[in-house]
C-alpha cells in the first residue's frame, strides 16, 4: 500500500520509528544505522529504513508543528508502525536542567490546537511507560543529565500580544517546552500504538532565564548526538522484551 503523503509504501516499513522534525537530521539518524536507504522525500517528510543490531528501524522527519506531525504519525501508523519515538529539540524551564540536557517526555500538557480536534479537552496526552523506561534507561547510560517529567507542546514559536504560558508551567513542574509531543502521544492511543519522546534541550523558554537563541553550539550537538543514540538503544531494549 502507498502512503499518499509521504509516498512511501507499508511493506517497506518496520514496526519501529524513529521521527523527528528536520529532514536532514532524519538523514543523520539513518546514517547511524546499517543498510540504511532512503525511501522518499516529500514536502517535510523524508524517510529512511535500516538496521540496529539487526532490528529494522523506520526513520521519518515530521516537520515543525503539531498538525503536520500528525500527518505523519498517522501515516506512519497505517503503513504498520507499532512503536513511535520522537527525537528533538526543546526550550528549558528551569536553571538545573540547561542546555545540553536531556529531557524524556513523560506526558505532555496540550497547548496546541491539533489534539482539541480530535479528544476532549480533559484527555491525556500520556507516553507509554515502556518506552519511557527504555528511553531513560538508555539516556543513563550516556555521559550528561537526563531527567524525565512533563513537556509542554506550544504552537507558537514567536510571540505575539499574547503572553506565553511558560510561567505558570514551569510553577506547575513542567521540564521543558516543544511543538509535536502531544500530538504524538493522543494519536498513538487514539490508534492503539507505542509513543515516547526525548529531547535535547537548546535553550531557556523561561523568561528569567532567557539568553540569545543559538542551538547551533557544541554542547547541544553532543546532546543530539546523544539523544539519537538513545533512541535507537531504546528501540534495541524495547525489541529485546517483546
Amino acid at each position: 500500500m502507498l502512503l499518499p503523503i509521504l509516498q512511501v509504501h507499508s511493506e517497506d516499513l518496520s514496526p519501529y520509528a524513529i521521527v523527528c522534525g528536520d529532514p536532514f537530521r532524519a538523514e543523520v539518524i539513518a546514517s547511524k544505522l546499517d543498510h540504511s536507504k532512503e525511501l522518499a522525500f516529500s514536502r517535510e517528510y523524508r524517510t529512511f529504513v535500516g538496521e540496529f543490531q539487526g532490528v529494522p528501524i523506520t526513520v521519518a522527519s515530521h516537520g515543525v508543528g503539531s498538525p503536520g506531525a500528525a500527518v505523519c504519525f498517522e501515516e506512519l501508523i497505517k503503513g504498520g508502525v507499532k512503536t513511535l519515538i520522537r527525537v528533538g529539540t526543546a526550550g528549558s524551564y528551569s536553571a538545573d536542567v540547561p542546555p545540553g540536557s536531556l529531557v524524556v517526555s513523560t506526558a505532555a500538557v496540550r497547548e496546541e490546537g491539533l489534539t482539541r480536534q480530535l479528544v476532549p479537552h480533559g484527555f491525556p496526552a500520556v507516553a507509554d511507560l515502556d518506552v519511557v523506561q527504555a528511553l531513560y534507561e538508555a539516556a543513563s547510560e550516556t555521559e550528561g543529565l537526563v531527567r524525565r517529567g512533563i513537556t509542554v507542546t506550544l504552537d507558537a514559536f514567536f510571540q505575539g500580544v499574547e503572553e506565553f504560558p511558560h510561567r505558570k508551567y514551569k510553577q506547575a513542574g513542567a521540564l521543558a517546552v516543544e511543538m509535536e509531543i502531544a500530538a504524538l502521544y493522543v494519536i498513538a492511543l487514539l490508534r492503539g500504538v507505542r509513543a515516547g519522546a526525548i529531547v535535547a534541550l537548546d535553550g531557556y523558554a523561561d523568561a528569567d532565564l532567557r539568553e540569545v537563541y543559538n542551538p547551533h553550539t557544541d554542547v547541544v550537538a553532543h546532546a543530539v548526538e546523544r539523544e539519537i543514540m538513545t533512541a535507537i538503544r531504546a528501540v534495541i531494549k524495547l525489541h529485546a522484551k517483546a
